[in-house]
């Protein structure tokens, strides 16, 4: 059966389309003219025939494939292993651009024209367009008569476009299925389709090798690693390992090589290099652990039981602040005390910030959506996203995911809970609280938990109520419903429905009203959470019937100062060996600057078998010290902020002292409180404060 290319794009386009599209659209997205599309729905519709499908009409509304899902899961598996010669201009390019990636000399226009099918025009006039795809990579053409056609550029530019360029055009669940299953596909000797052929640049056997060594290593970070960051690495490796192979080494900065030695990213990256060293037989550079080192910093899976005490959180949680309270006052709303949208914020930064520094392109397939949906919004964070960081660019695809974590926090609204819902997403960035805010504010009832597309064959289906993804879960036995992540009218109908009919299944299942179900709920869940109960409220008893400010008159140096308060505290029971607490101190001091920018205060914290009971002193200084802030700057101190904890401090511990650091940093007024307050201001304010926490956290 021949099927031209746009007959393929519009029917790709309508069997993932969950509800009916206008012919406009359809020529908006294939970028032709709405008269080519009705002529080419002729052809389609016989197509549709043959898998006993139908196009649906309806006069003023769009267009639809309706049929049997077990016929629109073949047609799309033919559409996918289709061997065609016929591409779109995007396709096309796509294409020319991996093979000039690939290509070791000067690539022929006309070597270019017959293997797609096309004239020497049309490739030239491609060519324009694929150097405008290169220029953000900075990566050049060089096109001369008779010689040819030649990228030229750095090898780390070469490998961002190959990252790229497979991320963007390879489907999520396809590459999962090659690294995870070692599905077998057509060889690389009739790769016709993209993806296959963006698959040519790798070796589907080495990217089976890479994915098991990074199993292998991934227990050693003390994070999980996002879905897309982890797809993403498995790519960049099976890259760099076919580059190396051909005598393509990357040049990496080396002082920025040297500040990132230290890090867990950097033990864990030459562990990968060592094992892939050992299974490709090759000697790889010390450059290239520095980039799997970077790619490792930008893969963090940050949660909301992360703790602003982690290194350079607090730097991170100091600029979230700024942000927040720039757009807070660009709509006059106060959103400093919204710790979901501050730990959202510094969760998302963190890795972003990285992605940025060294030029990481990100992809956000919910941009257009965005601008067009929160315009106002994307205005007031893109300005205040350029204010709070003057020395980064940051692209459209970053301000879209910021607006994100806005929109989620200006439309949430705190409910209570009946039925769960698991949410999947893949990328982690954003959309998943997006989706569970919209689902917050449609189904007040409704409880939500986020899931990695990697997680989803480890869950036990039952524990949930519905399953709602913004992904295709291809192979995925279970039932689920998909959607955006912004919900339209009909997906929440279809939520709606569906919850109705659980809760009326359940009803008659079991009619006892909901004292009685809790009653009769399992006793372990009310266990477990009366522990968590006990170890919160022991933590802030703790914190605050210890806290005290102490004042010393004269001290020569911060250690000078630490090893006073540390001391005291030994006097007290609450250390065990001053001497080890100090050594921790002064290590955590050498790894990063301690001082809170645009404050006179610095911030000393550590976790150590050594401390015996969780503590927060407040130290005034009769003179300043100099000390090393956050941002780099050295600053004038008068202030230290010493907190301590176990090293096996409970999660509950940890997040307490946690909330406290956010206290210090949420606003100028705050900020003021612990700069300048006396102690009985300073522990009315925490009193005030961790008694609102306690009953939020277990009140909900």
């Amino acid at each position: 059966m021949y099927i031209s290319a746009r007959e393929r794009r519009i029917l790709e386009v309508l069997l993932v389309k969950e509800k009916t599209t206008t012919v406009h659209d359809l020529a908006s997205e294939l970028e032709v003219s709405p008269r080519t599309v009705h002529r080419d729905l002729k052809g389609i519709e016989d197509i549709l025939k043959e898998y006993g499908l139908q196009l649906n009409k309806k006069s003023g509304v769009g267009i639809e494939i309706i049929g049997e899902e077990r016929s629109k899961s073949k047609l799309q598996a033919f559409l996918f292993n289709v061997s065609h010669s016929e591409y779109t201009p995007d396709e096309r390019q796509t294409l020319i651009l991996s093979v000039l990636l690939d290509a070791a000399e000067p690539v022929k226009l006309l070597s270019l024209a017959n293997d797609l099918n096309v004239t020497i025009a049309t490739i030239s006039n491609d060519l324009n367009k694929v150097e405008e795809r290169l220029t953000p990579f900075g990566l050049m053409l060089i096109r001369k008569r008779g010689y040819g056609v030649e990228l030229q550029g750095e090898e780390s530019s070469k490998r961002k476009v190959m990252s790229s360029l497979i991320l963007n055009n390879l489907d999520e669940f396809e590459f999962i299925s090659i690294i995870k299953e070692n599905i077998q596909r057509k060889s690389t000797a009739d790769m016709r389709t993209v993806t296959d052929r963006l698959l040519g640049l790798v070796d589907k056997n080495k990217l089976l090798v890479i994915e098991r060594k990074i199993e292998e290593m991934k227990d050693k970070l003390p994070y999980t690693i996002a879905d897309s960051a982890y797809i993403g690495l498995v790519v960049h490796l099976a890259l760099a390992i076919e580059r190396i192979q051909q005598g393509e080494e990357i040049n990496f900065d080396q002082q920025y090589l040297e500040s990132i030695e230290n890090s867990w990213e950097f033990k864990v990256a030459a562990d990968i290099v060592h094992g892939l060293e050992e299974a490709f037989g090759l000697s790889i550079s010390y450059g290239e652990i520095g980039y799997i080192t970077m790619h490792l910093m930008g893969a963090k899976l940050r949660t909301n039981q992360d703790h602003l005490l982690e290194d350079a959180s607090l730097q991170v949680g100091i600029k979230a602040q700024e942000l927040i309270q720039f757009v807070g006052k660009a709509l006059s709303i106060d959103l400093t005390r919204n710790v979901d949208l501050f730990q959202g914020l510094v969760a998302h930064l963190r890795p972003a910030l990285y992605r940025m520094k060294q030029n990481m392109r990100i992809d956000n397939p919910l941009l257009t959506r965005i601008e067009d949906d929160y315009r106002e919004l994307f205005g007031i964070i893109k300005a205040g996203a350029n204010r709070t960081f003057p020395e980064l660019r940051i692209p459209k695809e970053e301000i879209g995911y910021l607006v994100m974590h806005f929109a989620s926090a200006l439309l949430n609204r705190e409910e209570g809970t009946k039925q769960k819902a698991l949410i999947v997403c893949s990328s982690g960035i954003g959309t998943s609280k997006m989706l569970s805010t919209k689902l917050h504010q449609e189904l007040p009832g409704l409880e939500t938990e986020n899931a990695s597309l990697f997680d989803l064959d480890g869950l036990d289906q039952e524990d949930y109520d519905l399953i709602i993804s913004t992904i295709p879960l291809k192979n995925f036995t279970g039932e689920y419903i998909l959607v955006s992540p912004f919900l339209t009218h009909e997906e929440i109908d279809r939520i709606k429905e569906k919850t109705n009919s659980k809760n009326e299944a359940v009803r008659k299942k079991n009619p006892l009203s909901k004292s009685q179900t809790s009653q009769r709920s399992g006793g372990m869940g009310f266990i477990n959470e009366m522990k968590s109960v006990r170890n919160c409220s022991s933590a802030i008893f703790e914190l605050l019937t210890g806290f005290v400010i102490t004042e010393q008159r004269e001290a020569s140096s911060i250690e000078q100062v630490l090893t006073r308060a540390c001391t005291e505290l030994e006097g007290k029971g609450m250390v065990r060996d001053a001497a080890s607490v100090i050594s921790h101190l002064m290590k955590r001091e050498k790894s990063g600057g301690l001082g809170i920018p645009h404050t006179s205060m610095a911030l000393y914290h550590t976790r150590s078998d050594a401390i015996l009971t969780p503590s927060f002193t407040m130290i005034r200084l009769r003179e300043s010290i100099m000390v090393d802030g956050m941002d780099g700057e050295e600053m004038k101190i008068d202030t230290i902020l010493l907190m301590l904890s176990a090293e096996t401090a409970e999660e509950e511990t940890l997040e307490v002292l946690s909330h406290i650091s956010t206290l210090v940093i949420r606003d100028e007024e705050s900020m003021k409180r612990f700069e300048e307050g006396s102690q009985e201001t300073v522990l009315d304010y925490l009193t005030k404060e961790l008694e609102e926490f306690f009953h939020k956290k277990y009140n909900q």
